[in-house]
């Protein structure tokens, strides 16, 4: 199962992070959120992370010019929209040579609908809970909706997940399903992470797998 820590902030916690058996760290560059880092972080911060773990950077509802700007900024490998964005944005980036996911709120199964009409423009797919922050509540939403997400499109699974949710996350089982986003959950404050209980959560899932 691949695993994704979203919402990092901080130098020292992101080295931190960058020695657990993780696959994705991701950076959140909306300027409403908490855990924002446009001109916090530098990229000699993001150095430390060792090349089999892929920077994603978090947009929502960002000109595609000013997304390309920061990618190439931070040496992101992958884009993630967590917005409104279009396929035809999504589209634009992909030919720009990024990987691009894209996240959904999930509240009931039109949106799952409207998920399938994306399939073949991303790479990826988040199903998130849904949140005026587009992200970061903390909060769960019902795994079950996705019971009816027949797409193409491999999708990683967030919104809520902490330490106590490993035999949840082990136990819930969809064709599509490859990987987990955990941010909030493990935090100590907003973009501050908390190692030590990742390490435990993380040592759960790779002894299951």
């Amino acid at each position: 199962m691949l695993i994704k820590v979203c919402g990092m902030g901080d130098a020292d916690n992101i080295a931190e992070l960058s020695q657990l058996a993780i696959d994705y760290i991701g950076f959140i560059f909306y300027k409403e959120s908490p855990r924002y880092v446009g001109g916090i972080l530098k990229k000699d911060d993001l150095s430390v992370i060792p090349s089999n773990i892929k920077k994603v950077g978090v947009f929502v509802n960002e000109d595609v010019s000013t997304i390309i700007n920061i990618s190439e900024e931070y040496g992101l490998n992958i884009i993630q929209l967590h917005g409104d964005e279009t396929k035809v944005e999504c589209k634009e980036l992909k030919k720009r040579g990024f990987e691009v996911w894209k996240a959904f709120q999930v509240r009931d199964e039109k949106d799952i609908a409207h998920v399938k009409t994306f399939d073949k423009v991303c790479d990826k797919f988040l199903f998130d809970t849904p949140s005026v922050m587009y992200g970061g509540s903390g909060q769960k939403f019902e795994w079950q909706l996705l019971e009816h997400y027949n797409g193409k499109t491999p999708f990683m699974l967030s919104g809520g997940i902490g330490p106590v949710d490993l035999e949840k996350v082990m136990e819930f089982k969809h064709p599509k399903l490859i990987g987990i986003d955990v941010n909030s959950r493990f935090e100590s404050e907003p973009a501050m992470k908390r190692i030590s209980l990742l390490e435990q959560f993380i040592m759960g899932i790779r002894f299951y797998e």
